[in-house]
């Protein structure tokens, strides 16, 4: 793990860089940037789409949950991501001006938009618990708001 490289201390700098990760086409910056924002063992707990819930309640599923946890679960999410919407060269993510800091949980909303311009095509909620260190223990992701 990267541990000589400075934590964030405000919420929108937190913000910034947390949208700036999904948006990193290098793999070895994307993995340092991932240790630099998540404690080792945090994870990402993202809500599903709704095709996604309604899919897994026909199944008995009553509130599914997506996690990955730890580094390499991490890297194979913001990788996927990356991959899907950015890679192609039609979007890019960046964070909402709204960040706010209530000591260790952060929240902020998120936007992905057309590279060339235009309005948001999708986004979401952020909530993140911090550790002491300043680095994500947990990430709650809200998509479609």
């Amino acid at each position: 793990m990267t541990t000589d490289l400075p934590v964030t201390t405000s919420a929108q700098q937190l913000a910034d860089r947390y949208a700036m990760l999904w948006t990193e086409s290098d793999p070895g910056a994307r993995r340092e940037a991932i240790e630099r924002l998540w404690a080792d063992g945090g994870t990402h707990l993202l809500h599903p789409p709704v095709e996604a819930r309604t899919a897994a309640a026909r199944v008995g599923f009553a509130e599914p949950v997506l996690e990955a946890r730890g580094y390499e679960e991490l890297e194979f999410r913001v990788t996927r991501a990356y991959e899907e919407f950015v890679a192609p060269g039609g979007f890019t993510f960046r964070a909402r001006p709204d960040a706010v800091r209530l000591r260790d949980v952060v929240r902020f909303g998120w936007e992905m938009v057309p590279v060339d311009g235009g309005e948001p095509v999708g986004g979401g909620e952020e909530f993140v618990v911090l550790d002491a260190d300043g680095r994500i223990t947990a990430d709650y992701q809200f998509p479609g708001l």
